[in-house]
């Protein structure tokens, strides 16, 4: 045990004696030691008989490698509030010890504070909403602090800290446990400093999967830190923590196939945060809008502009900060239409018409794993990997000539062969363009023909919502770019199955590989006029499709 330690953590804990259960399964083992029930639960839809582990190596693993640590660097804890209840616990004796926080800050530091009996020092944040190092330096030098409390990017503020800066203070303050909450940090400019902690024995951070990750309810967060303070938290934290669907729908989230999924949304996040601050920046009833790199604005509204009652009655929620001065407050960057419904209380018309068109679909099989996200009324971004450089080369014709953005991405048993890849990744579309399409309001539901050097391919479509294909095509076996012939019109009757598409494809050609680009270019240039909105009339005669 290092000497940091035996000096930071308090003596009752240095001496427990951590529970020991066993949790998780041992294969075939018979498990008779744990008082579990040995059957399911009737009407579950998993089995929740037998206790988890308390870190199951799955997912600490996933997170080690999502957070570029090693996994003994990692604790994984109800939420990243846990992780401040338990470094409260382990190293503040209650009367005795104190912690510095620097407000205006995460208020949840000094509530934990305030529960286990520590002392609270407040070093406040200067005017731009900047910590003041030496002050802090100081404050723990000259009192028993076991911890220091820093948010980057802070909350509410959503101002974020120098890298520089905060290691420079963890060197300065070698006695105390330096902690960085990074919960906001994926929607800033910087990286974290997880890569700092090899160097910095004293230093911790904070991460959740509640914010970028879009799992709030989930409730699951982690420590991040040397092992040494990992084994000292671990000692007291509960033996079964994390519930098994918890674990399930968290590692499916996690999944590789979703990261391209999550990193579109949090540039949408950001670019959504750039277009509220300045289009508030612009309006006479803002009296001040702080600039953020978090999901979230903070500002102050004029008190005669009545924004807070049109926020009320239009249901909008924001939380309210009036504590750092009249009228300010904060609002949480939510979807494009939400926004425009706050700025719309602001007296800004920036409102579209219609709503964007937009779905995520994620399927999971034994042969494959697939996540995509189809945004119908804008063309980028496309991103797509099946690890089929031919099949990635034609979904792009169908949504660069579609004109409509998709991110797609698959891993399959490709060492089997292409066939369920292929297979799946017809249904995850369709569902997905069957899905964006929602009731098919305003639509231009039909499209037509395309030529591509001898090849051409007459494609006709109807989003009827009623699935038929008719293909009529030769196209050799041996397909091109190792992409089988026969799955061609396979893909697209499972692509008429899942999308509810009436699909007609004739082509005819001397090359296969323009033969096969030719019917997927021009399944997509039939698409673009198909998926086209203009109004909101459902385009049949019976008022439904």
């Amino acid at each position: 045990m290092s000497n940091f330690i035996k000096k930071i953590a308090r003596p009752e804990i240095l001496a427990l004696s951590p529970y020991k259960a066993r949790g998780g399964a041992l294969g075939n083992a018979i498990l008779l030691d744990a008082n579990e029930n040995p059957w399911a639960a009737p009407g579950g839809t998993r089995p929740c008989n037998r206790y988890p582990e308390q870190q199951p190596a799955a997912l600490r693993q996933r997170l080690a490698a999502l957070y570029g640590v090693a996994e003994n660097q990692v604790l994984m804890t109800r939420g990243a509030d846990e992780g401040i209840d338990l470094l409260l616990r382990a190293t503040c004796r209650a009367g005795q010890d104190k912690i510095v926080i620097t407000p205006p800050t995460f208020g949840l530091y000094a509530v934990a504070a305030q529960i286990q009996g520590a002392g609270l020092l407040q070093v406040a944040l200067d005017e731009n909403f900047e910590i003041q190092p030496k002050t802090i330096q100081k404050t723990a030098q000259d009192n028993p602090v076991k911890l220091i409390f820093l948010c980057s990017p802070n909350n509410p503020t959503g101002s974020v800290l120098g890298r520089k800066q905060v290691l420079q203070l963890a060197a300065d303050c070698p006695d105390q446990i330096l902690v960085v909450d990074e919960a906001y940090i994926e929607f800033a400019a910087q990286i974290s400093l997880a890569n700092a902690l090899a160097d910095t024995p004293n230093l911790v951070i904070l991460r959740t999967l509640s914010k970028a990750y879009a799992l709030a309810g989930a409730r699951l967060g982690c420590v991040l830190a040397n092992a040494p303070v990992i084994d000292l938290l671990q000692k007291i934290l509960p033996p079964y923590p994390l519930p098994i669907p918890v674990l399930e729908e968290v590692l499916q989230a996690l999944a590789p196939v979703q990261m391209a999924i999550i990193t579109e949304r949090i540039e949408q996040i950001k670019t959504e945060r750039q277009r509220m601050f300045l289009a508030l920046s612009e309006q006479t009833s803002v009296q001040k809008i702080w600039p953020s790199s978090a999901n979230f604005l903070l500002l102050q509204y004029q008190a005669k502009s009545h924004v807070a009652d049109r926020l009320r009655s239009n249901a909008i929620h924001v939380r309210d900060f009036s504590a750092l001065g009249k009228n300010i407050i904060r609002i949480s960057i939510g979807t494009r239409a939400q926004n425009d419904a706050v700025l719309a209380a602001f007296g800004i018309s920036q409102a579209s018409e219609l709503p964007p068109r937009s779905a995520v679909i994620s399927r999971q099989t034994k042969e494959t794993s697939i996540s995509a996200l189809v945004g119908l009324d804008i063309p980028e971004p496309v991103t797509i990997h099946t690890g089929i450089g031919f099949f990635d080369h034609m979904l792009e014709q169908i949504a660069r000539h579609g004109n409509f953005s998709l991110i797609l991405d698959a891993k399959g048993d490709l060492h089997i062969d292409a066939h369920h890849t292929i297979e799946d990744c017809a249904i995850v579309l369709g569902q997905a363009l069957r899905n964006a399409l929602g009731n098919r309001a305003g639509i231009g539901r039909y499209g037509f023909v395309l030529p591509m050097d001898e090849a051409q391919a007459q494609i006709s479509i109807d989003l009827s919502g009623r699935p038929a294909l008719r293909f009529e095509a030769q196209i050799e076996p041996a397909g091109a770019g190792g992409f089988d012939g026969q799955m061609v019109s396979h893909f697209f009757e499972t692509l008429s199955q899942h999308l509810g598409a009436a699909i007609h494809i004739q082509a005819d050609g001397k090359n296969t590989h323009h033969i096969i680009e030719a019917i997927f270019k021009s399944f997509g240039r039939a698409l673009r006029p198909a998926l086209a909105r203009n109004g909101s009339a459902i385009p049949s005669s019976k008022g439904s499709l």
